[in-house]
């Protein structure tokens, strides 16, 4: 990709690359050729995530140094081949395909974020648990809560994949299996999650919604997992000066080692050859877990406080 435009061939069909010696990433020394690469190199891992999802972008048509905006509604210029859906009145975007992942990179969306359900579905697919501590210098929060979460789902046989936000945070997915359980479902149990952290680490944990409040504690936000809401997709690329990307991660990574600025955009494609897909198996996953059960205890003994001991 040294030509500055260039059309390519994905599948059936054509996407024009413009700009391509633009810089994004000044202080990396990324150029826009850099980041169209990287998405296609994390492609086949990042679209079953965004699959039939309405999407939202957030666009840095000058590089992280300059203004951004967040897009929900389709462009009217965009190519026959990008698949929409209305919802509410907005077109959304329905990025399932490699050509129109490629195709919104050239337009630089960074960011994307994604509902906890498809297009055709009133159910969550999986439950996202954000642990969102104060500051980067408190990170170590967000690994100690992330670890006693495991500990809670491991006695419980659920299976949780786990990843940075790509800023300062790491959230812990559940899949579910699709079309069984609802949001007032979901809202009972991760709200058994935040009172077992809040109670059991009251001087790290909070579930306060107000930022003064707090007191440097981690915010469990149990009610961010909410039909109308969004989460940053996995391998999605953020917005800051350090090319961090919202990275699947495996679970013997989450230790005191574990930096929010590990994983960046230079590194991934050699990460992707050493140790694979930490999310490999989430529509796997989903089939398998016993969920129902773990609901039903939940609702058999939230006054008794015994589901984890």
């Amino acid at each position: 990709m040294n030509d500055p435009d260039q059309t390519v061939r994905i599948g059936k069909q054509t996407v024009s690359l413009t700009s391509l010696d633009k810089p994004l990433w000044p202080e990396q020394g990324l150029k826009k050729a850099d980041f169209i690469k990287y998405i296609h190199v994390v492609a086949d891992k990042m679209l079953p995530f965004l699959n039939d999802r309405p999407l939202t972008v957030v666009r840095y048509p000058h590089g992280v140094k300059g203004e951004s905006f967040f897009q929900k509604n389709c462009p009217d210029y965009a190519p026959d081949f990008v698949k929409t859906a209305t919802v509410e009145d907005i077109d959304y975007i329905l990025c399932s395909d490699q050509p129109t992942l490629i195709w919104l990179a050239n337009q630089l969306a960074f960011e994307y974020h994604v509902p906890f359900q498809p297009i055709t579905s009133a159910s969550p697919s999986e439950i996202v648990l954000d642990l969102d501590p104060p500051s980067r210098d408190e990170f170590p929060m967000a690994i100690q809560a992330a670890l006693m979460i495991k500990d809670v789902l491991d006695r419980l046989h659920l299976t949780a994949f786990i990843k940075t936000s790509g800023n300062k945070g790491l959230q812990v997915y559940i899949p579910l299996p699709d079309e069984t359980f609802t949001y007032d479902d979901t809202r009972d149990f991760t709200q058994f999650i935040a009172s077992y952290l809040t109670e059991s680490e009251p001087d790290w944990f909070t579930t306060e919604r107000l930022k003064k409040n707090r007191h440097h504690r981690l915010y469990v936000d149990y009610l961010q997992h909410d039909e109308g809401k969004t989460i940053i997709a996995p391998y999605s690329v953020r917005g800051n000066a350090q090319a961090t990307v919202a990275t699947p991660i495996h679970w013997d990574e989450v230790n005191d080692d574990l930096e929010p600025d590990t994983f960046t955009i230079p590194m991934m494609e050699e990460r992707l050859k050493q140790r694979g897909c930490p999310m490999a198996l989430f529509q796997k996953a989903k089939q398998e877990q016993n969920f129902g059960q773990v609901l039903q205890a939940l609702k058999d003994q939230q006054k008794g406080g015994t589901l984890t001991k």
